[in-house]
């Protein structure tokens, strides 16, 4: 457990449409979150499908020691994967590391299920592989 009082402590966990909101997914007029949402999935998940605007940084990457990109550094983090089990793991090591992270339940299949927006590499519409 002493890796989670190097951070900010356990990360939260928050529901697809409190992390679009965060992010600026929200649709709403006020909804311009300031929060990057992080997708942790595999190459081939990212590529199917994606929210618009969302950082890629697979769990195996960021596990490696990769950095996060400079726009997404200082910022606070909405970590999303397919279901919820990566992002977990993914927000408790950024936590580990001093960033504000906090994981999606449900990850990208609620959020595809809740209708927020997922698109493919073309810019259409994408798929949650």
């Amino acid at each position: 457990m002493s890796m989670f009082r190097r951070g900010h402590g356990v990360p939260g966990r928050v529901t697809v449409q409190e992390a679009a909101t965060r992010t600026g997914h929200g649709g709403a007029a006020d909804s311009g979150g300031d929060a990057v949402l992080l997708d942790v999935r595999e190459p081939y998940e990212w590529q199917a499908g994606h929210a618009p605007r969302a950082v890629h940084l697979p769990l195996s990457a960021l596990a490696a020691g990769a950095g996060l990109p400079a726009h997404a550094q200082a910022r606070p983090l909405v970590v999303i994967c397919r279901s919820g089990n990566r992002s977990r793991q993914a927000a408790e090591l950024l936590a580990a590391r001093g960033a504000v992270a906090v994981d999606v339940i449900g990850g990208m299949r609620d959020w595809a299920g809740a209708g927020l927006p997922v698109v493919g590499m073309s810019g259409g519409n994408g798929t949650v592989a």
